[in-house]
């Protein structure tokens, strides 16, 4: 069984995830530390649980979900991997941040591709890749049928969806991600976005107000 940990990191309160198994081999969803504080929690807990971390992925490229790529990048020696269309978001994070009155460490390029159907294997669990775009243009989202959890990103929040409003957003083509993608896998699925508490997709089918 997989187990999903979350961190809550930077000034945007932003969630990345650590997700591993028994074999103790994880993948490092969207990580967002941005200071040696912050970095060193991730790291603490990292050690302590005896984890390998073997894969890098960005759900999605907006500056709040990249800040660390460059730091587990490097420490652990991992290609980045996000689908190939967020690469121009990935590319403005720096001016983005800059708008923010915030530095970052430049991050590296995405050197692995990501497609919608994918499969993405680590110890004994494996997550299948779910095309999510309307918050950025080619958010992806992964889903573990096993363990019925979704690492989201920035499409689906308790009570909320992503914002549209920023460059490649488009609020019919979340809302139809969503209705798409995400509703025909069962309301006790959990969804672990990217920000705020994780939700379920029942709950959301009956109470989100933009659903």
């Amino acid at each position: 069984m997989a187990k999903v940990v979350s961190f809550t990191f930077n000034a945007f309160q932003e969630n990345m995830y650590l997700v591993y198994d028994d074999t103790k081999e994880c993948i490092i969803f969207d990580p967002g530390c941005s200071n040696p504080e912050e970095e060193a929690k991730l790291i603490s807990y990292i050690e302590s649980n005896e984890l390998k971390p073997v894969r890098l992925i960005n759900t999605h490229c907006h500056l709040d979900h990249v800040f660390g790529n460059k730091f587990i990048s490097e420490k652990y020696n991992l290609p980045l991997e996000s689908h190939k269309d967020e690469a121009p978001v990935l590319a403005w994070s720096e001016k983005a941040a800059a708008q923010y009155g915030l530095s970052m460490q430049p991050s590296p390029l995405i050197t692995k591709f990501i497609e919608e159907g994918d499969v993405i294997e680590f110890g004994n669990t494996k997550l299948i890749s779910l095309f999510t775009p309307g918050h950025s243009p080619a958010s992806l989202s992964f889903y573990c049928k096993e363990d019925k959890f979704i690492i989201a990103g920035d499409v689906l929040f308790h009570s909320s969806i992503g914002r549209t409003d920023l460059p490649g957003g488009n609020f019919d083509t979340l809302i139809n991600s969503i209705k798409t993608q995400f509703f025909p896998l069962g309301d006790d699925v959990v969804v672990y976005p990217g920000h705020m508490q994780s939700t379920t997709i029942g709950f959301e089918r009956a109470n989100n107000p933009f659903l």
